[in-house]
């Protein structure tokens, strides 16, 4: 069964955390107890902050992959733009054409047109196709759009797998 693509890259950063958890930051802790008096010990304080910072991102990471692995990818719409479309849109004032990719907040990269599904932008272009016009209310003012092309993940998974 195919999956999105962001769940292999947050699966590798919870294997780094985890090895940092079990094997780095034990050595760091041992090497800065070493030092003496706890309670003055800026190096040990240090790794022990590192250690909280991990944890909580590792529970954090934990959840996010249990969400993202619960999308089943047969409710994706693929006759609209959905979570993990590509989008051609044309610039109704310019003519220039503008590219969107939905993406998860994990994966967000504005100036490579990655944007997150619960963006003002990403919520306007949800569940449009090919033709339609839309109106994003942007705060430097309104801008106007046609959608000339959509890629749904469907076929963005193909191309890559």
């Amino acid at each position: 069964m195919k999956e999105i693509p962001v769940l292999e890259r947050l699966r590798e950063e919870v294997r780094r955390i985890e090895r940092e958890l079990r094997v780095e930051l034990p050595k760091e802790l041992q090497k800065a107890a070493a030092h003496g008096d706890l309670r003055e010990n800026a190096e040990y304080q240090a790794a022990k902050e590192r250690q909280s910072y991990l944890n909580a991102r590792l529970v954090h990471l934990t959840q996010r992959i249990h969400t993202l692995a619960s999308i089943k990818l047969d409710d994706i719409p693929q006759d609209r733009i959905a979570f993990g479309s590509r989008i051609y849109l044309e610039d109704m004032e310019t003519g220039r054409e503008v590219v969107y990719e939905l993406v998860t907040p994990e994966e967000v990269a504005p100036k490579e047109g990655k944007i997150s599904v619960s963006s003002p932008i990403g919520r306007e272009l949800l569940g449009k196709q090919e033709g339609d016009l839309i109106t994003i209310h942007l705060p430097s003012g309104t801008k106007e759009y046609e959608v000339c092309r959509i890629e749904t993940l469907h076929d963005l998974l193909g191309e890559d797998l």
